[in-house]
């Protein structure tokens, strides 16, 4: 089933703030705390707290379990079996073996992008519809966060 991301966009922002905030919750559990390498890294890309940031790595990225949150993450793109990476806040979930300068600090702009915004709240909205509106190669956030990569420590 296929449905139009543009209208359920407004529907599904709420289910993934909810989740996302869950997850932030977990990984700020189980991730482990960067070292002084990587806080520099990420005080590079304008982390203003990355004291906070915490990495968990996973086998895979985990998806939401509510079907149509789910299947508009892998529609738009923002899921799949391509990601390694996924930032919520100060949580940040890398796949095992892909645990690199270049990722990291890509994900570590998203946690620059969130404290800009405020919160989970405030960030997910805007960042959705970019995704939904230009693709997520062509988010404006995205662009940032290539921009900010790092290749070595």
């Amino acid at each position: 089933m296929t449905f139009d991301l543009h209208t359920v966009l407004p529907l599904l922002i709420p289910k993934a703030i909810a989740w996302a905030q869950v997850q932030s919750s977990l990984i700020e559990k189980v991730g482990q705390p960067l070292n002084d390498s990587l806080l520099a890294i990420a005080r590079s890309v304008g982390v203003m707290h990355p004291e906070l940031i915490r990495v968990a790595e996973v086998s895979r990225l985990p998806l939401p379990e509510d079907p149509e949150l789910q299947q508009a993450a892998l529609e738009s793109g923002l899921l799949g079996p391509n990601m390694v990476g996924m930032t919520f806040g100060y949580g940040i979930y890398v796949c095992h073996g892909h645990n690199t300068i270049r990722l990291l600090s890509h994900e570590f702009r998203h946690s620059f992008q969130y404290e800009q915004a405020g919160s989970i709240a405030a960030f997910l909205p805007t960042y959705l519809q970019q995704i939904v509106t230009v693709g997520y190669n062509n988010a404006p956030f995205e662009i940032d966060a290539r921009a900010h990569e790092r290749h070595h420590a």
